[in-house]
């Protein structure tokens, strides 16, 4: 029991410090005179309330929190966060009048919070502004996990913050640290995301856009999510240096980010190039770009072979890195196309990166490991170690990579079944599924580049948002608090 009191005594203290960007979001509503900021006041009272009751009953409880609780305590904070970050969402709708319910507003913040960018809402534009500076908020903070910044910016947790890393960090290799400390670890990485998210802003004012829609597509672009401000994202503008200031970024947050902390610490760009994972993946986001524009040029999609690379590029660094946005309907596209570039998404992103999907890394290790026992064929008695540059990679890494893999296959089949068993047609429920265990955001059929998840029926919704949730938190985080052996002592 007192091992449980430590978690959601953690848990005040992280909902109390999420709860304050609520402030940011209310400020804005005041500047522009929207008439949102009596929900975002409310929303405020109701999660510092609870959140300062929460922390008093359980302020005896002040302990280092175990490895095993350190997992609970992301889970739990991946299901409460939604849940602050909906409230806006609710009572927006209830003070307009508009008829957005709880299932809807909790998926849309749960869609921010991961990254995945898939939205519910309708007419986009017409929303006031503090309600569209607070869905990207929520995927600019989400873009690094919402754990990083709370160890990097509240030491006055007192819990077991490198635990927390473990469960939080996307990829298979959780133990890397970059500073002795892991605080020192999360603010490094912060001060980068920072760094780099207020150049993307200036880069896209210098492109043409205003401050404000600089900002909120600089945010989605860096965590890799996707959210617009607009219902035909990129294709608003039609601005091919948008378009190419938004490739440069996605690329740039698909990257590692601690590759990115050792080039700057450094002075050295060597790193990238001896980065396991880099240098693949600008190659086959850039191999498949070219692919994908050679394809729709000869195929007489575009008439020109500039056009072909504008939208062939864009679209595919989009879908590969997960960010999901659009600056036309390629669902019109020849329909390998579509498909080829959300698998692409599957795994194409770094490990360390804001993007989601299995991660690069463990495609590149699958293949070396592909490659050990097709060796020990030839020669039964050779010793095989599979290498990460000049590191072997322990046994039991690649093990749980296997399983890692196999339980990403068995997800995406069973939420599809049940999807469609709902009533789905099979090319959406496979695609939204797919879409959404990757962290991508729009997929095919009635939930395409162009459309959203609004016409999925709330159970449907659900799916998906349980799909994002163990998505983002790589699944072993989500699903081993439903084995038995979890809660016994």
């Amino acid at each position: 029991m007192r091992n449980i009191l430590n978690v959601l005594h953690a848990l005040s203290l992280t909902m109390l410090g999420f709860s304050s960007i609520l402030i940011f979001p209310l400020g804005v509503s005041l500047y522009f005179e929207d008439g949102a900021h009596n929900a975002f006041l409310i929303s405020l009272a109701i999660a510092v309330v609870v959140s300062a009751s929460l922390w008093k009953l359980t302020s005896s409880s002040k302990d280092e929190i175990n490895p095993r609780n350190g997992l609970l305590l992301v889970s739990l904070v991946w299901l409460v966060f939604p849940l602050i970050a909906s409230l806006p969402f609710v009572f927006d709708a209830y003070i307009e009048g508009q008829s957005l319910t709880f299932t809807h507003a909790y998926y849309e913040a749960m869609s921010g919070l991961t990254t995945t960018g898939a939205s519910v809402l309708n007419n986009i534009s017409e929303l006031p502004p503090s309600v569209n500076i607070w869905r990207v908020t929520l995927i600019w903070v989400g873009g690094m996990g919402i754990l990083v910044m709370a160890v990097a910016i509240m030491p006055l947790l007192g819990v077991g913050g490198h635990q927390v890393m473990r469960g939080e960090i996307p990829g298979p290799m959780k133990e890397e640290k970059l500073t002795p400390r892991i605080a020192g670890t999360a603010k490094a990485l912060y001060a980068i995301y920072i760094s780099v998210s207020t150049l993307c802003v200036i880069c896209y004012r210098l492109a043409g856009l205003s401050w404000f829609d600089a900002w909120c597509h600089a945010a989605s672009t860096m965590a890799l999510g996707g959210f617009s401000i607009y219902d035909e994202g990129f294709q608003h503008y039609d601005s091919p240096l948008v378009d190419t200031v938004a490739c440069v970024f996605m690329l740039f947050a698909g990257i590692n980010f601690a590759t990115h902390y050792n080039v700057l610490r450094f002075r050295n760009l060597r790193y990238y190039a001896t980065c396991p994972e880099t240098k693949i993946f600008l190659a086959i986001l850039l191999l498949a770009g070219l692919g994908v524009s050679a394809w729709l040029y000869f195929d007489g999609v575009y008439p020109t072979l500039t056009q072909a690379l504008r939208f062939g590029m864009f679209n595919t660094i989009s879908l590969a890195t997960t960010t999901g946005f659009a600056n036309t309907d390629y669902l019109h596209w020849p329909v390998l196309l579509p498909v080829m570039m959300l698998l692409l998404g599957s795994f194409a992103s770094s490990a360390g990166s804001t993007g989601g999907g299995i991660k690069l890394i463990r495609v590149v290790l699958i293949v070396k490991q592909i490659r050990a026992e097709l060796r020990k064929l030839l020669h039964p008695h050779a010793v095989c170690p599979v290498k990460l540059g000049r590191r072997i990679v322990p046994p039991p890494i690649i093990s749980s990579i296997m399983a890692f893999v196999i339980l990403f296959v068995i997800m995406n089949v069973a939420l599809t079944g049940v999807m469609v068993i709902s009533g789905l047609d099979f090319t959406t429920a496979s695609s939204a599924v797919f879409a959404s265990l990757s962290n991508i955001g729009p997929g095919l059929g009635d939930v395409g580049p162009m459309s959203n998840y609004s016409g999925l029926s709330n159970f449907q919704m659900w799916i998906c948002t349980f799909a994002m949730l163990i998505g983002r938190l790589e699944f072993f985080t989500v699903l081993v608090l439903f084995t038995p052996g979890f809660w016994k002592k």
